[in-house]
């Protein structure tokens, strides 16, 4: 794996550790895909580091569990404007 890869993907699983952010948000605060900021997490990383891909595949599959959540909340907000 090249360096700039192993780095970006420490960087990209010390972010959302940090910050429980979402793929998406990650890949947004990285300017990379949402497919990459998944394979470096999913694939990459357990090869990097077997520990923090334990601790990603955590928060990763808390925010999967809460998407139907954020989802509904985003539709309510948005006809709530829509009325006003």
């Amino acid at each position: 794996m090249k360096d700039y890869i192993r780095k970006r993907v420490l960087d990209i699983c010390n972010h959302i550790l940090a910050s429980n952010n979402t793929v998406r948000q990650a890949a947004v605060v990285f300017g990379v895909s949402k497919s990459t900021v998944h394979k470096d997490m999913i694939e990459r990383l357990p090869t990097i580091n077997k520990r923090l891909a334990g601790k990603i595949r955590h928060v990763l599959e808390m925010n999967k569990a809460e998407r139907h959540i954020r989802g509904g909340e985003a539709t309510r907000k948005k006809y709530q404007e829509s009325k006003e």
